[in-house]
């Protein structure tokens, strides 16, 4: 059983046995990894404090070549996010994240941007004014990162430029077919939603690089259609809507 090492943040943990816990981490070099920590739940465990919930940590594993499980054998923390600790909504949005390493990616899937987004959301979660739209960020850089991104420039369905139109501008946006849709194609397509050109244009500015993401209007005219059309994406792949999204108060 060769032994692995590797930064890891510690997404879900399950209580098994008296003393142990079986943890699921999302690595930066091998991506999401499942292991039994034996032990980790005693007094004087070496383990303790390394596998805390929503904790960065520098994580040795031996690698089971048959279907069961991994095995920790070492666990130094590396970073913990002292917001999560002190702020409820923080915590929430934590969470979240975590719920999408989780469920949106494959084991042994490696995808280091996705490990590097997910550590500065959380690292930053604490600013009170900037925290729906991290969270917003870091939902595009997840779907980006996993080749789910949907098409906000060009229809999904034939390529051709998309703009709203009319007043005060509209455009199609196909959870099925994946992003926006030009008038042309826009017929027969199923679950099909409306979107403004305010919301596509916060669309737009949050999946970009650069600060504009930042100079978006923190209201809910501008707020609210985002969340609502992220979490229809979202939970059009999941086959579900996530659990931690009544918690975002957004």
């Amino acid at each position: 059983m060769p032994a692995v090492r590797s930064m890891a943040l510690v997404v879900r943990s399950v209580d098994v046995f008296e003393t142990s816990s079986v943890v699921t981490l999302f690595t930066r070099e091998l991506g999401k990894v499942s292991a039994l920590a034996k032990g980790a739940r005693r007094l004087k465990s070496p383990l303790q404090g390394g596998l805390d919930l929503l904790g960065v940590s520098d994580i040795v594993w031996l690698h089971k070549a048959s279907e069961a499980l991994d095995l920790v054998t070492e666990a130094a923390p590396v970073e913990r996010f002292a917001s999560l600790r002190r702020d409820l909504a923080a915590l929430y949005a934590g969470y979240y994240v975590a719920e999408l390493l989780t469920d949106l990616t494959d084991f042994h899937d490696p995808h280091p941007k996705l490990f590097d987004a997910a550590v500065v959301t959380l690292r930053h979660l604490g600013e009170p004014a900037l925290r729906s739209r991290r969270v917003f960020r870091f939902e595009l850089a997840c779907l980006r990162e996993l080749g789910l991104m949907p098409a906000l420039d060009i229809c999904a369905h034939c390529g051709a430029v998309v703009e709203p139109e009319g007043d005060p501008g509209a455009v199609a946006f196909g959870l099925a077919t994946g992003g926006v849709l030009c008038p042309a194609c826009r017929p027969g397509q199923p679950h099909v939603a409306t979107l403004s050109g305010r919301t596509l244009d916060a669309l737009r500015a949050l999946a970009s690089p650069g600060s504009a993401w930042r100079e978006l209007e923190a209201v809910p005219a501008t707020l609210g259609p985002v969340r609502a059309t992220l979490a229809a994406v979202v939970s059009h792949l999941l086959g579900r809507r996530p659990r931690m999204l009544p918690f975002l108060g957004e």
